[in-house]
């Protein structure tokens, strides 16, 4: 036995143990929790913007889009992050993602956007389709004072 051939034989033996080692299980990624649909109103839905660990929601046309996969677009310090916990339809609509184009009172009606007209309303109407193709709805948005809002123990 010469030196080398110890060195080929330990190396031989190392690589036949590297070969038929038992492999660690695979496991499987962890699952985010189950997301149950959920009627929201605007002051329940605010919270949902991405500060203290909360995904990022926000309304579109009274559906409520988890947009947590784009959290650096919706989320805190995001260019959108004024929308994430609001109803976002009349600043999409309008193309502006100015603070005057939320709601202000959170306890009134919400938005009909009555006073929009056919392109804006069709800008609209390509966010939503945009929206539903990347992200999932978790919800509805009703006014507080709605039925829906009094039957899911909101108001």
């Amino acid at each position: 036995m010469t030196p080398i051939n110890i060195i080929l034989l330990s190396l031989l033996v190392f690589m036949a143990y590297l070969r038929l080692r038992p492999k660690a299980p695979n496991t499987l990624p962890k699952a985010p929790p189950p997301t149950v649909f959920k009627t929201f109103t605007p002051p329940t839905l605010l919270p949902y913007n991405g500060t203290n660990g909360m995904p990022v929601y926000f309304a579109v046309r009274g559906r409520v889009f988890d947009v947590s996969s784009g959290r650096n677009f919706y989320g805190p310090g995001g260019p959108y992050s004024n929308f994430a916990g609001r109803d976002a339809s009349r600043g999409l609509a309008c193309g502006s993602f100015d603070e005057s184009m939320l709601t202000k009172n959170l306890e009134g009606p919400l938005d009909t956007m009555s006073d929009l007209g056919p392109e804006e309303m069709e800008s609209l109407r390509g966010w939503e389709e945009r929206f539903e193709e990347k992200y999932l709805v978790v919800g509805r948005l009703v006014p507080v004072d709605s039925p829906e809002a009094k039957e899911a123990g909101l108001s």
